[in-house]
């Protein structure tokens, strides 16, 4: 959304790409822009390999969601990567 209305920007070109390594090394390799979460492609904003080209629009996202609907009761290595998930860490 821009000024209240909604934008389309159409897309031309064959680059499929279904991994986030792949798309972030064909974003700084000049294939084009690449819409991917934060967290994986900080470090190439650190290293001035890339920009961030809409860092006026973030989507308004509250955090990871897990969801794991194959049994009622998670097995303890599960619980134990859900509670690893969990950690904030010190400060």
């Amino acid at each position: 959304m821009r000024g209240g209305r909604e934008v389309r920007v159409s897309m031309e070109g064959q680059l499929l790409l279904n991994t986030i390594e792949l798309i972030l090394d064909a974003a700084i390799d000049g294939h084009g822009l690449a819409y991917l979460p934060f967290d994986p492609v900080q470090r190439a904003f650190k290293d001035k390999k890339r920009v961030r080209v809409l860092e006026k629009f973030p989507p308004a996202l509250p955090g990871y969601h897990l969801y794991y609907p194959h049994c009622r009761h998670a097995g303890s290595a599960f619980s134990l990567f859900i509670d690893t998930l969990k950690y904030k860490g010190e400060g």
